[in-house]
């Protein structure tokens, strides 16, 4: 499991590896036009279920802290998916990793 560490708190949110470097992509794409965006995901299990969501900020300190030391291949796709919903709605929801495309 990865991390991400976000604001001035610190607030640690555990994602997989995974999903965190795809969720990296995406989330850098929109801070780096300088764009704001909420970020929403459901909790496991062991948190009690429920969904959070935080507000994300381009000058808001963040930090990814990845458990394995390999990169994952990215599958664009999921990152495309995770981009046009933020702009769409302004808020990037984690989603399931869907098929590449051919």
């Amino acid at each position: 499991m990865g991390r991400l560490i976000y604001g001035p708190q610190s607030l640690e949110i555990d994602f997989d590896d995974r999903l965190l470097a795809h969720l990296k992509v995406a989330m850098f794409a929109k801070m780096r036009r300088n764009e704001s965006f909420s970020l929403s995901w459901t909790e496991p299990e062991s948190s009690g279920y429920g969904r959070s969501s935080v507000w994300i900020h381009p000058t808001t300190p963040l930090h990814f802290r990845f458990h394995g030391g390999r990169r994952p291949a990215l599958n664009r796709a999921w990152i495309d998916e995770l981009i046009a919903h933020a702009n769409s709605t302004g808020e990037l929801v984690l989603t399931e990793e869907p098929p590449e495309h051919a």
